[in-house]
């Protein structure tokens, strides 16, 4: 089986990794890790508010914050059960780019983590989960864990 394993380095995201590796991470399934980034626009010679170095700064920062996002999620695999376990930083927004992975990978199964949100929270912020969920081509599993579902209510 294809596992395409989502993670955005959040608690909930680290839990969601947990609980594929869990479950899915036995010998013969493929397990592919993304995390995906939106880089802030390039500057042109119209729109330039900041110098090439902020963007640059920028972009490095977000490229570290998601390699520990990644190695984290990683270290759910160390048993060495699972056959293949792949790594990948994606760029874009993240719904869309989630789900244009899973197709071009051929993936069987979609795992996401979930942070809660309500209200208007979920308004303001959107939903890739449920981006995700109403849109994939296969199989999709939304992971919270239990526990936080009360924490992220308060």
């Amino acid at each position: 089986m294809k596992i395409l394993l989502a993670v955005d380095g959040s608690v909930y995201s680290d839990a969601a990794a947990a609980e594929v590796a869990a479950n899915f991470g036995e010998a013969g399934n493929q397990i592919k890790i993304v995390n995906v980034i939106r880089l802030p626009f390039v500057p042109t010679e119209e729109t330039r508010s900041l110098p090439n170095s902020e963007y640059s700064q920028i972009e490095r920062e977000m490229r570290q914050k998601a390699e520990a996002a990644l190695s984290s999620a990683i270290a759910h695999f160390q048993s060495g059960k699972a056959t293949e376990v792949t790594s990948e930083i994606l760029i874009g927004e993240a719904g869309e780019v989630i789900l244009e992975e899973a197709e071009r990978w051929h993936a069987d199964l979609i795992a996401v983590g979930s942070h809660g949100y309500r209200g208007w929270k979920r308004f303001l912020l959107g939903s890739v989960s449920q981006q995700v969920a109403q849109n994939a081509e296969c199989s999709v599993i939304i992971l919270r864990p239990r526990q936080m579902q009360f924490a992220a209510a308060d």
